[in-house]
């Protein structure tokens, strides 16, 4: 008769953007690098993965970042649903800032699990082979897409 709404509803917070790039997706990729509350280590080490990869690549850092989002960014994931006492995982499309959001994650979790360099190094690494579809990130990103492809069934069930 009447639907109940479970989800709780949540405000948005609005971010600054970054005092040097003027930009709000470097601002969430802070914080997103961010541990313990170190805004200005984290802070520190963006920018000097940034100044790497304009010493060693000669190209402009904010469009090297830009574009390794914009490659990282899943189009379709999976999702856990239950249907009677079955489990299915189906696959949907990602909201876009859902597709931000895990693609800044990625990147910093693949920098983080590289071991024997500065965090800032690993980075830079990172955020130029991401930039040319290449990386532990772009990985992450095919893997999903091939569990949706695999899973491409049960599509059906999906709202």
């Amino acid at each position: 008769m009447f639907e109940i709404e479970r989800k709780k509803s949540y405000k948005i917070q609005n971010i600054n953007p970054d005092p040097k790039y003027g930009s709000v997706i470097v601002s969430k990729f802070i914080n997103q690098i961010m541990r313990k509350g170190k805004k200005g280590v984290a802070r520190r080490v963006l920018y000097d993965a940034f100044d790497i990869l304009k010493e060693r690549h000669k190209k402009e850092p904010i469009d090297v970042f830009e574009e390794a989002i914009q490659n990282v960014s899943p189009d379709m994931e999976v999702r856990s649903k239950r249907v009677g006492g079955a489990t299915y995982q189906v696959p949907m499309k990602v909201n876009k800032k859902r597709a931000t959001s895990l693609s800044m994650r990625w990147i910093v979790s693949a920098a983080k699990k590289k071991k024997g360099k500065p965090m800032k190094e690993n980075l830079a690494e990172e955020l130029f082979s991401a930039s040319k579809n290449e990386g532990e990130a772009i990985k992450k990103k095919e893997t999903m897409h091939k569990m949706a492809k695999a899973n491409k069934a049960f599509s059906y069930l999906a709202k």
